[in-house]
């Protein structure tokens, strides 16, 4: 399926080809677990089924203490 991710740390809009949500991660070399993805303003997770033409945003987790 063809998606559109934004990712915010970098700033980048990138059309990939992926299988599933875990290609995602892979294909853009990002670890899954510091990263939020967010599709029409609501977290997904890896048990989400992802669509044709979807639209994601990959936020960074920002943790302190």
């Amino acid at each position: 399926m063809k998606i559109t991710v934004f990712i915010i740390r970098t700033k980048e809009t990138k059309e990939l080809e992926i299988k599933d949500f875990n290609d995602l991660f892979s294909k853009l070399n990002i670890n899954p677990e510091a990263s939020l993805v967010i599709r029409n303003n609501e977290l997904i997770t890896d048990k989400t089924k992802l669509n044709n033409n979807d639209q994601l945003r990959i936020l960074p987790v920002i943790s302190g203490g």
